[in-house]
């Protein structure tokens, strides 16, 4: 019996072992070059808490300055020296962002408040939905794992009921409609063919994706308080400025790429 073991096992202890399976990555994956875009008003003391932030794998850093009276442009240089500077002659959000997305050198744009509201190292989770197949992505406050600190009720009641009636002209399940944590592939820029000046942007970049049927992401997103300074957003005029923008969109083309230009100002 020993030795008909012995001789089955024999030929097999002969065999050598098979090398071991190596799991590592034998490389890592590399980032698509990410263009940050911060629009900034007289934001010189909440820069030293956000730009430090913003990570190292950004490709580029794009400070928008909508004629600041304080020394934004000069802490923003001194905190990143490679910082890239945009000067914008018009005032609003939405020309601020223009004037960035017509500077941004990278595959993916990242539009970024300079309040301090936003927390930057979410970012990467904006850019692994585009990396896994999403054409746009935007945070919500008020899914899952999300929040705000820097809310009042009326504005909530507000952002809700704007944001049902998106739902309702358009389709679409956003949670959140008035919220500027976006990012997007660079190359959807001319079909989103941004045209206002306001804070109503963000709106209209949300209504133009889904009515060019882009594949849209909503990602999880805490907005903390202001660090410093006065909110330039004014919840009554600028609650209208985006109605009016999305009955414009919806009346005047509700299903072509792009329409007639949003009000000035902001």
């Amino acid at each position: 019996m020993n030795a008909s073991l012995s001789s089955v096992l024999g030929p097999v202890s002969a065999i050598s072992p098979p090398n071991p399976i190596d799991f590592g990555l034998q490389q890592s994956l590399a980032l698509p070059r990410v263009s940050f875009i911060v629009p900034t008003l007289n934001e010189a003391e909440n820069l030293p808490w956000l730009l430090p932030r913003i990570p190292n794998w950004a490709h580029e850093i794009i400070i928008v300055d909508g004629r600041s009276t304080d020394d934004t442009v000069a802490v923003a240089r001194r905190l990143r020296e490679d910082v890239k500077v945009v000067m914008e002659p018009r005032r609003g959000k939405g020309a601020a962002l223009q004037a960035g997305f017509r500077a941004a050198t990278g595959d993916i744009i990242v539009m970024l408040d300079a309040d301090g509201s936003m927390v930057p190292e979410e970012a990467i989770v904006f850019v692994s939905a585009l990396m896994a197949g999403a054409d746009l992505v935007k945070g919500s406050r008020f899914i899952q794992g999300a929040g705000t600190d820097d809310m009042s009720l009326f504005r909530m009641l507000g952002n809700r009921g704007l944001t049902l009636f998106v739902r309702l002209l358009y389709g679409g399940w956003f949670s959140d409609l008035c919220y500027g944590y976006i990012a997007f592939w660079t190359k959807h820029v001319s079909t989103l063919n941004c045209d206002c000046d306001g804070f109503e942007i963000e709106t209209l970049i949300n209504v133009r994706a889904l009515k060019n049927h882009l594949n849209i992401v909503e990602v999880a997103s805490f907005e903390a308080p202001r660090i410093s300074g006065v909110s330039h957003l004014r919840a009554i005029p600028d609650g209208w400025r985006v109605l009016k923008t999305i009955l414009r969109e919806w009346v005047y083309q509700p299903h072509g790429r792009g329409a007639i230009a949003c009000d000035d100002g902001g």
